[in-house]
């Protein structure tokens, strides 16, 4: 094989990408609708859906109802009533903008147009076209005046009743003016104004609490708040863009939903610019474009309808999307700016985070002067130097970054950047050295009482799913660190309100005082978190690799933080791991064992099982895990931790960081316990223990709460189906995995028949 082979060789398989992309876009909606915290960037999300397209283009056998491209995202979350949507909450394709070298930048956009004109057979069809609101898509049904529900879009089907939520926002009547129709349902974007956004994040670093990220995150995180006087204190607005299920009332164009929403006193989305005719269109794309800028909220593109409602009805939708719309999206604005500094970051891991520090530009409604670096790869890659003139964009408008430097504007003196160098090979925060573990990008402090690391640390550890203290993270974390007042996270539980409510929020010359009350709000949230469960606290140690989901599992195998910190499970895992790769390696008929006396090989794999298996059995027994046989020769060991995670954990008690904390623990008598634990020992027995269940397509309930009723019953849910499934529970659609249970035979029964099951119906 030579090297072109070898290299192609190494790449993927269309299936193999197609199937890899998928999970990426599902993991990301997870994040972007229903946790409101996305880890990558609106334009780097749409790069991916694009390439997952384009593979569905080639390859339409790859397609099932269950593909990302044929679901709208799904921000159902537990603790809200359902709401059925009468007409299903789709989404809108995106088309979007080139680059001038790209050729024509609005190529899509002509398309698009084309493509309506030759469906409806007219040349000029007539389009509205408005900003595309960067927030959160909810529904309100009106029924004879009167708001009956407000709900978020979910999965398009259900959606989430936050009536009393969107009530918070003023704008929006609960009672329509006489004259109202007798059903009208109001489709719009919940949003936070730039303004108020700002505003909102002052009072937070007032009171201590974190900085909320972005506006879209914050109106995402609000409107599921469970706290109507919480969601009442933050600035949401509300603008409508369409219309759901309406009786006695008719809709010939855009004039009369207009017309009708400024009646009925309802905000919609504006400015509107009416085009018939693909000049008038490419025109009213880029007047929006300007426009948008200046509206006060966040927008990422232009949305483009058909006017005439008969029409839009006459092309009907897809799985997802309506087929006379589409929304453009714009390329990010760009600016140049002077790169002045490179300044240094420590975060809660020690990594060292470069930051560009820029003259102040000016770039899609707000002023930038600070840009993300990523890391020492990433400046030697675009070649960045202090005093260059740099391209600087906020990609998916929210997130600064340098798209590349113009080197013929760059002085002379100018020097490549190497961070090591930089900083002396030291810890810009505390003095200590650095050090790049073999195969990693990132420089790491390793000092553990780093105030840098103190500082995140600390923040992370009071978060909401951790220890839930907010008020005494960001800013207050920091300050409390450089008072001298805590050099770990822990030393928050030896503090008193008159030391915490004299802490000093800002500087000498302008100093300002925690004070009392807000001393007094953390003092007992501090108390109360000294009763939470041991899967918070495991959450907030802030472990690699062990967030909330893990931090759960964790704690179902084990009672308290005493046998979690000496866990014989864990070290059962890692002994069964090594083993199991011994025996695994001396397959007989291999042939890095050939010559070698197979009879021999035999008996030492036997041997080697035996240990496995005794090292093994008790848990085996409990059900924590399952030791198979992997072919004639292999033996594979099902690790419901994972065997990164078990790692992290082991190697975590074991370090000094892991042994200090759980030693303060025990002087500050803080002894978490895991109820997670108890309820699985009451569960071995239960109306599922042992089976194995999938769960798809669309059901009355949220997902998770069907995956915890099932866990309740000493059950257990997967993702995919297999030979080992014992049952797939199919809701409305779910055609891939209903396919593939039918090809495995694999019995498949619906909700109900669960809940019959759950109750311990003998029948089932």
């Amino acid at each position: 094989m030579d090297l072109f082979e070898f290299a192609a060789a190494q790449q993927p398989s269309p299936r193999e990408r197609y199937d890899e992309l998928c999970r990426i876009i599902r993991y990301n909606n997870q994040l972007y609708y229903a946790k409101a915290a996305p880890e990558i960037t609106d334009a780097e999300y749409d790069s991916l859906y694009r390439e997952l397209e384009e593979i569905e283009a080639s390859h339409p056998e790859y397609v099932t109802p269950d593909s990302p491209t044929q679901k709208v995202g799904n921000d159902l979350t537990e603790g809200f009533r359902k709401v059925t949507h009468p007409r299903p909450m789709q989404s809108i394709d995106d088309i979007f903008e080139h680059k001038p070298e790209q050729g024509e930048t609005d190529a899509e956009l002509i398309e698009f147009y084309t493509r309506l004109s030759r469906s409806l057979g007219q040349e000029s069809p007539r389009v509205v076209i408005e900003p595309k609101i960067d927030g959160c898509a909810v529904t309100l049904m009106y029924r004879n005046g009167k708001l009956e529900y407000a709900a978020t879009r979910g999965d398009g089907r259900t959606g989430d009743d936050i009536t009393q939520n969107i009530l918070t926002i003023k704008s929006i009547p609960s009672i329509l003016p006489e004259g109202a129709p007798a059903v009208l349902e109001v489709r719009g974007e919940v949003y936070m104004p730039f303004e108020e956004f700002n505003k909102l994040n002052e009072q937070r670093d007032a009171a201590g609490l974190p900085a909320l990220a972005n506006p879209r995150n914050a109106t995402a995180g609000t409107i599921k708040l469970l706290d109507t006087q919480e969601v009442a204190a933050r600035p949401l607005a509300f603008l409508a863009h369409g219309i759901g299920l309406t009786e006695g009332v008719e809709f010939r164009s855009q004039d009369d939903y207009e017309a009708l929403l400024s009646r009925m006193g309802l905000p919609y989305n504006q400015p509107i610019i009416r085009a018939a005719g693909l000049a008038e269109l490419r025109r009213a794309v880029q007047d929006i474009n300007t426009l948008r800028h200046n509206l006060g909220y966040g927008t990422d593109g232009a949305v483009i309808k058909l006017d005439d409602y008969a029409a839009r009805e006459s092309l009907g939708s897809t799985a997802r999307a309506p087929r006379w719309a589409a929304a453009f999206k714009y390329l990010p604005e760009q600016k140049e700016t002077l790169l002045r500094e490179i300044t240094i970051q420590v975060g809660r891991t020690g990594v060292l985070t470069p930051v560009a520090e820029l003259a102040p530009v000016h770039l899609s409604g707000t002023t930038v002067s600070r840009a993300t670096l990523h890391n020492q790869d990433e400046i030697t890659r675009k070649d960045i130097r202090i005093g260059d003139t740099v391209l600087v964009e906020k990609s998916g408008e929210i997130i600064p970054a340098i798209v590349r430097v113009n080197k013929e504007k760059r002085p002379a003196d100018a020097l490549p950047y190497h961070l090591y160098e930089a900083v002396h090979g030291v810890c810009p925060a505390c003095g200590a050295e650095i050090s790049q573990e073999e195969g990693q990008v990132a420089w790491r402090c390793t000092n553990f009482t780093c105030s840098a690391q103190t500082a995140m640390r600390t923040t992370y550890f009071c978060k909401r799913e951790a220890l839930d203290v907010e008020n005494l993270g960001g800013t207050v974390a920091e300050a409390l660190v450089r008072s001298g007042m805590i050099t770990t996270p822990l030393d928050l539980f030896k503090l008193n309100i008159e030391t915490l409510g004299a802490l000093n929020l800002g500087t000498e010359a302008e100093p300002r005082r925690f004070g009392e009350k807000n001393a007094a709000k953390a003092l007992e949230a501090l108390d109360k978190a000294k009763t939470l469960p041991l899967e918070r606290w495991l959450t907030a140690f802030g472990i690699p690799g062990i967030g909330t989901t893990t931090a759960r599992l964790v704690c179902t195998y084990h009672r308290d933080m005493s046998e979690l910190a000496d866990s014989a499970f864990l070290a059962a895992l890692l002994k069964a791991e090594t083993l199991i790769e011994q025996h695994n390696a001396l397959n007989p008929k291999a042939r890095t064992n050939k010559g070698a006396d197979a009879e021999g090989l035999l008996q030492q794999q036997k041997e080697l099982k035996d240990a496995i298996s005794a090292s093994v059995s008790e848990f085996e027994q409990r059900g924590y895990l399952k030791l198979e046989q992997d072919g004639a020769y292999k033996l594979k060991l099902s690790n419901p931790i994972g065997s990164v995670s078990t790692h992290n954990l082991v190697d975590w008690f074991k370090s000094a960081t892991g042994q200090a904390v759980v030693s303060t623990l025990q002087e500050l008598a803080i002894h978490p316990i895991s109820p997670r634990f108890a309820e699985n020992l009451s569960t071995q027995g239960g109306a599922l223990a042992g089976l194995t269940f999938v769960l798809t397509g669309a059901l009355s309930r949220p997902r998770p709460e069907f995956e915890r009723m099932i866990a309740d019953a000493g059950g257990k849910a997967t993702g995919s189906v297999t030979k080992k499934t014992n049952y797939l529970v199919a809701g409305e659609g779910g055609g891939g995995k209903r396919d593939k249970a039918v090809k495995l035979g694999v019995p498949i029964i619906n909700e109900d028949a669960l809940l019959k099951m759950l109750k311990g119906d003998a029948d089932e």
